[in-house]
């Protein structure tokens, strides 16, 4: 990889370093893959598991593979898209806080399926993918325009409040939604938690040519948030279309969240604590930094689902419970950390 003129300094590190903090996370999502098949409320040995892999159900043990498998998947795949979402989010706004939870975007898209479900009746997951994306990206124009108000522009500690402040009012919409309509509120309030449990690979189909789009517009924009990182301003000395490159990348995010959530349901601070786990390990370079948070997300969504069954035995807990209980104190700790004006 040629020089970026927005990584100078302390925050490179040497490629190879970077390269082996890589290969180390994908060997951890090997590892975790691997028991999240095996973990459960029931136990099953290697036989199987083999079996299972194989296409195998013929008992009780090889059928709790198999519904584990795609679940496992599912959680692989929603978490490094909301991991890649929630560095693009805060390359994007230059903003520690930024995540698809903290600034709205889930919950945006979560009251849009919501409101298609309950009055327009939309049944098909294509449908749900869609009106998932459009409620992502219109929850995240209207969070930037509100904490944009005001001196000083969109600041990261007035985005944080305005992002939060949606949330709470879209939860009350969305329960107000809810008990309009009883005969969909238990499926609803399920899927409103969180969770990656039920997965089919049937449903992810729907959902990958969104997820790849998503994945493919972050990982194009990886430079461009580089050089966003030294400011308007001399991002547009170097030559960068700032307002191209800011769509461009916050686009991706959006198709990220939105399929995301509409497959899983709204799950917060996986990407508020990836990347800044990414930045300590692999530096700040957006190139480093977006794979890194593919892996960190896929990992930290995979152990919420394995801590969220082990806890709870014989029951299970969902992974946007685990993630928010994990997520809270870090989300405390990094404005604690960070001094208010610097906000």
């Amino acid at each position: 990889m040629t020089a970026d003129p927005a990584i100078s300094g302390p925050a490179r590190q040497p490629g190879g370093v970077r390269g082996l903090w890589l290969v180390a996370w994908l060997a951890v999502l090997g590892v975790l893959c691997a028991l999240s098949v095996a973990i459960g409320t029931r136990a099953v040995g290697l036989e199987d598991i083999a079996a299972a892999l194989r296409g195998q159900v013929d008992s009780i043990g090889q059928a709790a593979v198999a519904a584990r498998i795609p679940r496992t998947v599912l959680a692989a795949l929603a978490g490094a898209a909301l991991g890649v979402a929630g560095t693009v989010m805060q390359g994007v706004t230059r903003n520690p806080l930024a995540d698809p939870g903290i600034l709205g975007v889930n919950l945006g898209a979560s009251l849009a399926v919501a409101v298609g479900v309950a009055w327009f009746g939309i049944a098909s997951a294509q449908a749900y993918i869609w009106v998932a994306v459009l409620g992502a990206g219109a929850t995240a124009v209207f969070v930037y325009a509100i904490g944009s108000l005001g001196r000083g522009g969109p600041t990261p500690l007035k985005l944080a409040l305005a992002g939060m402040a949606t949330s709470v009012a879209f939860v009350s919409l969305v329960t107000a939604v809810m008990l309009s309509r009883g005969d969909i509120a238990g499926g609803l309030h399920a899927w409103q938690i969180g969770g990656v449990g039920g997965a089919t690979f049937a449903r992810m189909a729907h959902v990958l040519p969104f997820l790849t789009a998503g994945f493919a517009l972050c990982l194009i924009s990886a430079r461009k948030l580089n050089l966003l990182a030294l400011g308007d301003d001399l991002a547009a000395g170097l030559g960068e279309r700032v307002a191209v490159a800011r769509g461009l990348a916050s686009l991706g995010a959006i198709l990220l969240c939105g399929a995301t959530t509409a497959v899983c349901g709204p799950i917060a601070f996986v990407g508020l604590m990836v990347p800044h786990l990414g930045r300590l390990l692999v530096g700040v370079d957006h190139r480093w930094l977006l794979p890194f948070s593919a892996l960190g997300g896929a990992c930290l969504l995979i152990v919420s689902d394995i801590a969220g069954r082990l806890i709870a035995r014989p029951s299970e807990l969902d992974v946007g419970i685990v993630t928010a209980f994990v997520g809270a104190p870090f989300f405390i700790w990094i404005v604690r950390r960070a001094r208010v004006r610097d906000l």
